[in-house]
């Protein structure tokens, strides 16, 4: 029955032999997840009835926070830029650490497995474990502020960059530092000048496209206590004073969107 309906492909060679096209997978793959997608639905309760009739209550809180409350921008400017600077400091001190951490997760340049898997693991980890519960346990042992903020965006960071990172070094021309490592050079060494270079300009690309979305991320890191203008939002929401959360959020929209246009900006010039 499956022949009828997908009959296979037939490939006839200049020697007489006739190659038959393997069966395609994509009936399974689709029915598959045609049952997945019915099981989601039973297990999460998912009403599409309810769906269609409150949708518009979306937009009964987006019309309260319009206009914006314009007076109380004067306060928005240092919880701002306390999003700003932890956002970028953790961003910078991530991607730093990301290079020796990816150097000695990549398989091609390191010889030892253990360490190689061991590291891996360690950045597998750390991507498991959610930014916002990262905060948490930052505020448990740092205390409440923007310590415990950043410090969630430095681990976010460098497990981001960190595997991305050690990918493009597994992937890189090793012709060049093969025969660095001939001439007498360390493979420490021979990896600063032979790989690190090519690898340079992506790196430096994933670095800035990770520090946008972590202004994103910062902002909604006030609700576990880790500073910033997720405080006021917190605030805000918790109040129901939906003016002056649209005041915050209008600013963040603007800020979010000047740092990816100059982020853009030099991200072409490295490409």
């Amino acid at each position: 029955m499956y022949d009828k309906i997908f009959p296979p492909k037939m490939l006839s060679l200049p020697n007489g032999k006739i190659i038959h096209e393997k069966k395609s997978r994509t009936p399974f793959i689709l029915l598959a997840v045609l049952i997945a997608l019915i099981f989601s639905i039973q297990f999460t309760d998912f009403d599409i009835k309810v769906l269609v009739l409150r949708w518009q209550e979306f937009f009964v809180i987006v019309g309260q926070m319009i206009p914006p409350k314009w007076e109380y921008l004067p306060h928005l400017w240092k919880p701002l830029m306390d999003t700003i600077k932890m956002s970028l400091l953790g961003s910078i001190i991530g991607s730093i650490i990301a290079i020796p951490t990816a150097y000695l997760a990549s398989s091609n340049v390191i010889k030892s497995k253990w360490i190689v898997i061991t590291t891996k693991f360690f950045l597998s980890i750390l991507r498991t474990v959610p930014t916002l519960v990262s905060a948490l346990i930052a505020t448990f042992i740092f205390g409440l502020g923007t310590l415990a903020g950043t410090v969630a965006i430095l681990l976010f960071t460098l497990a981001y960059v960190g595997k991305l990172l050690y990918e493009q070094i597994e992937n890189a021309d090793m012709g060049a530092f093969e025969a660095m490592e001939s001439i007498g050079m360390t493979r420490m060494q021979a990896f600063r000048y032979a790989i690190f270079p090519q690898i340079l300009p992506n790196y430096l690309s994933t670095s800035m496209f990770c520090f946008e979305g972590n202004v994103r991320y910062a902002a909604i890191l006030g609700y576990v206590g880790a500073g910033g203008i997720g405080l006021l939002l917190n605030e805000g929401l918790g109040w129901r004073d939906y003016a002056s959360v649209g005041m915050i959020l209008l600013m963040l929209a603007i800020t979010v969107l000047l740092i990816e246009t100059v982020s853009e900006h030099f991200r072409k010039k490295l490409i």
